[in-house]
């Protein structure tokens, strides 16, 4: 059984499943070149039908992602959540009328009854349309089923988590009415237990906090998290007056929405408030009143399997937190958790009872890896660098042990290779590669790729390494393969890996498998033999506010623009037309260093 996935309106993407397996996930930023780009995927759905050699009446069914949503035809790029929607009166009535009606707090269930009544025409007209297009443009002759945006997100979250029975939980700023949504899976049977509305949202504070430390709200929230660190959290009581938890849900305790949320919060707030002080006590009250929320669920099922997904999960630290908990064995985050995510848990929808009139079987092992986007061929590739005078160099090896090599000495490489990854971590295929020692490079190499991150960079760590260099790791070694949680680091781990660990201590790694992506792990192995250290940096491929590199020419464009010293690309390797260009930091090799 084959179902089409698709999501339209955020991060718009599309996904194929065959029998509970993901086959090809892509989303539409990587092919149009705009981030989180919002707008339906006419460029996706093709792309997974292509690598998932899948004919349009092979399909069995197509699940839209979302019941109820503006719709948005064309393809634009996502500029914040606060930017100017008024070109429309949807979009008018989803900014300033849902933060004006919010202030009739005492007459909230009237205000939301009314509120989704006028959006109502506009949910319809958007259904419609989607309908059409697939009908008219793509030839689907198959059933079209939309799904409701929480669902989606926990069929994402369960059925690539591996969990037999599980405690399932998205939580996120909204969707179809909703913010949060909890199930009991037992034996692949969902037991609905609770949701919270988008009134009440958590994550919606993180955005406003977002946006008043002068960043984009539902786009830069990973900024705020990063800036935590450098602050002190004198501020959660002041939030706690606005968003709280109690009995297992949320509680929107101001009674604001939106822009009248916005407008509270500053006035509230005393003169002279810094970001990263506000930063760190959003990120605390958020932590806090998520491990609340989860414990409340996780006590009153007796599940100990705790499978996530929604935009609050994209935030590392609070997974660390989940995982901590007492109540606690193992936890799951779905790689692509947030909305880009949606068309793969709506495809995987179909694995639930009654979603459909058929129910698609479960897979054993539903995504193997997250390399589910196109591969780069040999004519692509050599196009690319000839378009450019890029001449690749002369290996004397495997190209493996050249790339080890050149991190022992200090140099960045930019690695394209094999299937693009699935959701907003580069898992080595589209990663830019460097040692793992030098304190800096946060600093320069954020500056050379124009990007304002302060989260250090993360690092690839062998899998079978992982209890050398991280703290009570048991139990989220599946998540971490993914680079979805942060874990505190080792003494060890704190004294040699100085380039990847956080100021409070932790990292967020990728646990790389020999079995998954055999050369990527050898690239690791290799430095690990020459230096002693089974880590080296990976960050994503791309230049700032621009999506993660998919092409070969958008590869050799970034690795041009960004200054990178090598590109190793296919099976070749590009040295920079300028050089090497910083300050080289060579790592001892593994008979000059003292390793225990």
């Amino acid at each position: 059984m084959k179902v089409l996935g698709i999501t339209s309106e955020g991060d718009s993407g599309a996904a194929i499943v065959e029998d509970g397996r993901i086959l090809a996930a892509v989303n539409e930023e990587r092919l149009s070149r705009m981030k989180l780009v919002v707008g339906f995927p006419r460029g996706a759905i093709p792309e997974v039908l292509r690598l998932s050699d899948t004919r349009m009446d092979e399909l069995d069914a197509v699940l839209v992602a979302t019941t109820d949503d503006l719709f948005v035809d064309e393809l634009r790029p996502f500029d914040g959540w606060f930017q100017d929607r008024s070109d429309s009166v949807a979009g008018w009535l989803k900014s300033h009328a849902a933060s004006r009606l919010s202030r009739l707090g005492k007459y909230l269930p009237l205000a939301e009854s009314a509120y989704y009544a006028l959006l109502t025409p506009t949910f319809r007209h958007r259904r419609r349309a989607i309908q059409r297009i697939l009908r008219d443009e793509f030839d689907v002759a198959c059933p079209i089923q939309f799904v409701d945006h929480h669902l989606a997100h926990l069929t994402s979250a369960y059925f690539t988590s591996g969990y037999e029975d599980a405690l399932v939980v998205s939580i996120d700023g909204g969707g179809d009415g909703k913010s949060a949504l909890v199930y009991a899976v037992r034996g692949g049977r969902f037991q609905y237990l609770h949701e919270v509305s988008a009134y009440n949202s958590l994550g919606n504070y993180y955005a406003y906090i977002t946006h008043l430390c002068g960043f984009k709200a539902m786009k830069h929230e990973g900024k705020v998290t990063g800036l935590a660190a450098y602050g002190e959290p004198k501020y959660v009581s002041l939030l706690n007056e606005f968003i709280t938890e109690r009995g297992g849900t949320f509680q929107n305790r101001a009674g604001v929405y939106n822009r009248s949320a916005l407008g509270a919060l500053e006035r509230r707030l005393p003169k002279g408030w810094n970001r990263e002080d506000l930063s760190a006590s959003i990120q605390q009250h958020f932590e806090t009143l998520t491990v609340r929320f989860i414990r409340h669920w996780a006590r009153e099922t007796g599940l100990r399997n705790v499978a996530v997904a929604g935009g609050v999960f994209a935030n590392v630290r609070v997974n660390e937190e989940v995982h901590g908990l007492p109540e606690v064995d193992s936890i799951f985050i779905h790689p692509h958790m947030s909305d880009g995510g949606l068309g793969g848990g709506a495809a995987l929808a179909a694995c639930v009872e009654g979603v459909l009139d058929r129910t698609m079987p479960r897979c054993d092992e539903p995504l193997r890896d997250a390399y589910l986007g196109d591969d780069l061929g040999d004519e692509e590739i050599g196009t690319a660098l000839r378009k450019r005078g890029l001449q690749p160099e002369r290996l004397d090896g495997p190209l493996e042990e050249e790339i080890a090599d050149l991190l022992v000495q200090g140099v960045v490489v930019a690695r394209a290779n094999g299937r693009m990854e699935y959701g907003p971590r580069a898992l080595g295929n589209r990663s830019i590669l460097y040692q793992p020692t030098d304190r800096d490079v946060n600093d320069w190499l954020n500056e050379r790729l124009h990007r304002s991150e302060f989260m250090p960079f993360a690092p690839a760590v062998l899998h079978e390494e992982c209890d050398k260099c991280f703290e009570n790791a048991a139990g989220a070694k599946h998540a971490a393969e993914f680079m979805t949680i942060t874990f505190h680091c080792t003494p060890w781990a704190q004294k040699r890996l100085k380039g990847v660990v956080h100021l409070d201590n932790t990292a967020r790694p990728q646990l790389v498998k020999r079995d998954r992506n055999p050369s990527y792990y050898r690239i690791i192995e290799a430095f690990r033999e020459r230096t002693g250290l089974p880590a080296i940096i990976n960050t994503s491929f791309n230049m700032h506010e621009e999506p993660i590199v998919s092409s070969a020419d958008d590869c050799v464009r970034a690795f041009l623009e960004g200054q990178l010293d090598y590109l190793a690309i296919g099976p070749h390797l590009v040295k920079h037309p300028l050089g090497i260009t910083h300050h080289l930091k060579p790592v001892a090799v593994r008979r000059q260093l003292q390793v225990s």
